[in-house]
Parts: structure tokens; sequence; C-alpha cells
């Protein structure tokens, strides 16, 4: 686990606005879901939280002032270690027609006017919680995978020198044979 991750392993929601309301209203919404809830009220803010650890998803709004949410979707898609985050782009019913446009080719996943059905939101972010999760189950999985792969590789060198030896020993030689057997075997779940 990195130092980005936490430490319990859930997975943070970012919530990003300049109104008090609507962070306080995002919070009722989601706190049944029983992860972290982090609020930042800029886009600037936004940025550090996601530098200092990892989320499952981030719920943006649109108009802000300084760095809008465009400009922030833009600075979250731009580094490496922030660019599979999905963003949420939460914007007023009154908003330009535009918007949606602009906030999914910015790399929006979602797009909610508010204001929001409280069911929806909260299903739609379940979904992202959800996808989080898998992905790290798969991260760990290939870590896993590869680690085993690397001890087989070990093991088949050992093998290879002490065959490329005059004399080999034989017994020692079946042994390890056993055991990189039983090693593979144990990968495919036999």
């Amino acid at each position: 686990m990195t130092t980005r991750d936490r430490a319990d392993g859930r997975a943070g929601i970012l919530l990003v606005d300049d109104m008090e309301d609507n962070l306080v209203a995002l919070e009722a919404v989601l706190a049944s879901l029983d992860e972290p809830l982090v609020r930042a009220r800029s886009g600037e803010e936004a940025m550090k939280a996601l530098l200092r650890q990892r989320f499952a998803v981030v719920l943006l709004d649109i108009r802000m002032p300084g760095m809008d949410g465009f400009e922030t979707a833009a600075h979250i898609k731009r580094l490496d270690q922030t660019k599979d985050v999905p963003i949420v782009f939460l914007t007023g019913t009154d908003a330009d027609a535009g918007y949606a446009f602009r906030g999914y080719a910015t790399g929006a996943a979602d797009y909610v006017t508010k204001p929001f059905d409280p069911w929806v939101l909260r299903a739609k972010v379940s979904v992202f919680l959800e996808l989080h999760h898998k992905t790290r189950q798969l991260e760990t999985l290939l870590t896993d995978r590869r680690e085993h792969a690397e001890q087989v590789d070990a093991r088949l060198a050992a093998l290879e020198k002490q065959l490329a030896e005059m004399t080999p020993d034989l017994p020692e030689v079946r042994i390890q044979l056993r055991d990189l057997r039983s090693l593979v075997t144990r990968d495919r779940g036999d």
C-alpha cells in the first residue's frame, strides 16, 4: 500500500465545491456509504488532496471562483497519479447547455445537475466505489502474480545452473523440480 492509500483500505470520496451548503448536502447524502468524505473548497485544495491520498471518485462543482471545475478536471487528468480518478461534475440546472459536452470532453465520467436526487447520486457514487475496490483487488492480484513468476524464474535459473555443471547433483535437481512443480501447480489452482 502506498503512502497515498488509506491504512484501512477504504476509498475516499473528494467533494469539491466553494459553497458550504452544497458540501453539507453532499456529506448528508453520502454519509451512509461509510467511506471517508474529504472536502475541498477550491480547485487548488482539490489538487492538494488528490496528491496526498487516493480517491475512488471526485464530485466536482463546475462553477467555482479561481480555478473552475473544468480547469481542475484538466489538471487531474494531466497527472499520472490522478488521471484515472473518475470525476462526476455537479452543476446547477441553469447551466449552459454546452457544460455537459465540455465536462465529458474534459474527462468526466458523469454529470449531475443540482438539485440532485439523493438516491441517484448515492447509487452513482456506489458504482465508482465498487469499481475502485475491484481495481485495487486486481492490482493486488497482479502484484502477487508478478512475485510468483519471479520466484519460478529464480528457481529455474538455479536449476539451469546446476544442470550446466559437469556432474550435477541429480537427487537435489529432482527435489528442486518437485518444489518447482508444486509452486506452478499451486499457482494454477490445481
